[in-house]
């Protein structure tokens, strides 16, 4: 670990000068900026690394203190290599953090698609429930939010919403909840007060660029065709809805929100951009032997990842055993916590992984 960090410090040195050049930063801003985006990725690592080199210089010194004639001085040096030892160690284990592969989606933004599952109207409703609870996590954390796509549901919430964020680290922090999402609460509905469970479906996305995706658009069709919003409203007076149909994966992406055909195709584009992008995703995530997936889970949209039971006030996410009995709170984007223990256990997990 030490010879690799010996190499990043020097290189770091260096990039430190290249940034620093006045001709490089007047005549190859392009160049200029790669390299100051290098920079600021090896920094922590650098920092961290030369606060372990002090604290060991520190522990040195007080070593050579404890065979002083003076009782004073060795009781000090005593303190000070306690003090030091608990330092080097809580240093040491956040330069293995800081040096675990990053995921080089982390600071993108993000697509987020909610669809009601089991449970019809009220899985519908609870979709909205959530929609509302990341777009409320996004504020919190001053992310924007824009919806691509939405259809509605007769009684309220949503049958589907996709919707983009858009926050440096949003996928960093928003990866672990794509996956299931069940519900136990008695529906308005429901009038013998019986509690119910459904579910809702959550696909968290990054936001793919056109470097990341090779899309041909001979293999898209475009359909375009009256919007079916609420009437009285010019959207469904034109034909501004796009239909986008990828021909060799089968993916079909429709969007209608905007009055603008123009609008709706750019939109449907994007989803599509980054539903292909994820795909490839899942291929070289499938070529990861199984011992090494996180223990935080796989991301399968099939797998059940949390309830939020409303009798009880209290939410749990089943791949970590967490259970926070602050429901109400969890729902208003109150998730820092959850994610928090989330981004932890999943860190944890490579760890063993790499010192195995």
């Amino acid at each position: 670990m030490f010879d690799r960090l010996e190499e990043i410090e020097k290189k770091y040195e260096s990039l430190s000068q290249q940034v620093s050049d006045p001709e490089l930063i007047a005549q190859q801003q392009s160049r200029w900026q790669g390299l100051m985006k290098e920079h600021s990725e090896l920094t922590p690592i650098v920092e961290a690394y030369r606060e372990y080199k002090k604290i060991n210089q520190t522990i040195e010194e007080a070593r050579e203190l404890l065979d002083s004639s003076d009782e004073d001085l060795r009781q000090m040096a005593k303190e000070e290599l306690k003090e030091g030892q608990l330092s080097l160690e809580e240093t040491a284990e956040q330069l293995k953090l800081l040096l675990l592969p990053k995921d080089p989606n982390d600071e993108k933004n993000v697509i987020v698609e909610i669809r009601g599952g089991a449970g019809g109207d009220e899985a519908n409703l609870f979709a909205g429930d959530l929609y509302r609870m990341y777009s409320r996590y996004a504020e919190r954390r001053r992310w924007k939010t824009e919806i691509l796509n939405m259809n509605d549901s007769d009684i309220g919430g949503f049958k589907e919403v996709v919707f983009q964020i858009n926050g440096k680290g949003a996928y960093s922090r928003l990866k672990y909840e794509s996956g299931v999402h069940r519900v136990q609460r008695i529906p308005v509905t429901e009038s013998g007060g019986r509690i119910h469970t459904s579910t809702v479906t959550v696909a968290v996305l990054p936001e793919a660029e056109d470097v990341d995706v090779d899309l041909n658009m001979d293999d898209v069709r475009i359909d375009v065709f009256r919007s079916s919003g609420h009437g009285g409203q010019s959207v469904n007076t034109t034909d501004s809805a796009v239909r986008v149909t990828h021909v060799p994966t089968g993916i079909v992406i429709s969007c209608q929100d905007e009055k603008s055909q123009l609008k709706n195709k750019d939109k449907a584009l994007k989803i599509l951009m980054a539903k292909l992008y994820d795909l490839e995703l899942e291929k070289q995530q499938s070529q990861v032997s199984a011992q090494r997936r996180s223990q935080v889970g796989t991301g399968d949209r099939s797998e059940r990842i949390r309830t939020y039971n409303f009798p009880q006030g209290r939410v749990t996410d089943h791949r970590v055993g967490l259970t926070l009995h602050r429901l109400e709170m969890v729902l208003d984007g109150d998730l820092d916590e959850v994610m928090d223990t989330l981004i932890t256990t999943d860190q944890a997990e490579k760890l063993k992984n790499v010192q195995n």
